[in-house]
């Protein structure tokens, strides 16, 4: 399966566009490398994605057969993401932005 499929198919991303536009910008690595969409994704692989403020890192276990709920993503992938890095990208996202404060919103 295409890295742009797995990264939806798993819920990493929304949509496959935004997890191909995601790769085409070089926020997603395949074993420390970049990648293309079409990227052919394997058991073992090591997956980096930038997600807003977080970096995820998972290790491909499967290719599921098509989108999965979100309880089922790990048994298509291990989460190697530490719940630290969690807590501050959720505190990254509860700031104003620049953009906001500068308005007075």
């Amino acid at each position: 399966m295409r890295i742009d499929q797995w990264l939806w198919a798993i819920r990493v991303y929304r949509s496959r566009s935004l997890a191909a536009d995601a790769i085409r910008e070089g926020a997603v690595r395949a074993n420390g490398r970049t990648v293309k969409p079409a990227h052919e994704v394997t058991p073992g692989e090591t997956i980096q994605a930038m997600v807003g403020p977080l970096q995820r890192t998972l290790v491909v276990r499967g290719v599921p057969p098509s989108r999965v709920g979100a309880a089922r993503g790990p048994e298509f992938a291990t989460e190697l993401t530490t719940p630290e890095d969690h807590e501050y990208a959720a505190r990254e996202r509860a700031l104003p932005s620049a953009f906001n404060v500068e308005k007075g919103h």
